[in-house]
């Protein structure tokens, strides 16, 4: 608070404004201190880093960009999957159409839901939030402090839905990455050995899924080795084929998601990181629709004649 009994909220601050009277009269020195380090967070574009085993906490302008970024893509998703259904010319292409497009509506679907959970849970979640403010820990429900450590700040009420949809959120990254390449395992000519990665690329993803569901934000290094490992591992396959039509594009897909790896992995770092990464998720997503719909269903020719 300051002297005149008002809080002092940073605008980078994820958390409406608490009533004044709800709060103690706290030593100079210790308000000061917090508010100091709250003072640290910007104007509003970005947090502190989250600290280790940890999930970020956005800004409140972050929590809109996450939700706009992918929300604006499922319609167009569900289109385009459509359109590759209506194209094919066998049941084998359909079901591989339905997998491909199933994962990528629900990368986007399950991605919009977490984040409009997680932004609207963030304008209640001061009513049971600690906020670690160097030697001064504050207790907004409850009206006292303690001295703790470092700056922090954490729920102490349940948050069931929003861990769920969280956790949902990053299994669909492996379920994606699979959709990704069945078009290509599926309907392209594969050696003996290389057939095999139809099915175990999909073995990888539940693997992934199990992974997430035991060790949800505790190694995040290792959570990123597997993404990467997963993603570069039909590669090799795919690259492997004798028709290399559409290979390129391919590669152009994995080079942007590979680049927004680094704001994926930025958070408190860059400012609205998440949301780039995002972006770089969609333009990856979007090249390697048009290299599928391009050599593996129709050419452009074929489907204007088509329709």
């Amino acid at each position: 608070m300051d002297p005149t009994g008002g809080w002092v909220k940073s605008p980078g601050s994820v958390c409406p404004e608490p009533p004044a009277e709800r709060l103690l009269q706290l030593p100079g020195r210790e308000n000061e201190a917090c508010r100091h380090r709250r003072a640290l967070l910007s104007d509003g574009f970005m947090n502190h880093p989250a600290p280790a085993n940890s999930r970020y906490k956005p800004t409140c302008y972050e929590h809109a960009a996450n939700c706009y970024t992918h929300a604006f893509l499922i319609v167009p998703a569900i289109v385009g999957s459509a359109l590759l259904h209506r194209l094919s010319d066998d049941r084998w292409e359909k079901i591989t159409a339905w997998m491909y497009g199933v994962g990528l509506c629900a990368l986007f679907s399950v991605s919009t839901v977490f984040h409009i959970i997680s932004w609207k849970k963030s304008h209640l979640r001061y009513e049971d939030t600690v906020w670690d403010c160097g030697k001064l820990k504050c207790f907004k429900e409850h009206n006292f402090c303690q001295c703790p450590g470092n700056e922090q700040e954490t729920s102490l009420g349940p948050r069931t839905m929003e861990h769920c949809f969280h956790m949902c959120d990053r299994m669909m990254i492996y379920v994606f990455i699979a959709a990704s390449y069945a078009p290509w395992l599926n309907l392209r000519e594969l050696g003996p050995l290389a057939s095999h990665m139809r099915w175990f690329i999909w073995l990888m993803a539940a693997g992934g899924t199990l992974y997430v569901f035991l060790y949800h934000e505790k190694y995040k290094i290792v959570e990123l080795f597997f993404y990467l490992a997963m993603g570069f591992s039909p590669a090799l396959v795919v690259t492997s084929m004798s028709n290399t039509e559409g290979l390129q594009e391919v590669a152009w897909g994995g080079l942007i998601y590979c680049l927004g790896v680094v704001f994926f992995k930025s958070d408190g770092v860059i400012p609205f990181a998440h949301a780039i990464w995002h972006v770089f998720v969609a333009t990856a997503a979007a090249v390697h629709y048009y290299a599928i719909w391009k050599y593996l269903y129709r050419s452009p020719a074929d489907i204007i004649r088509h329709l």
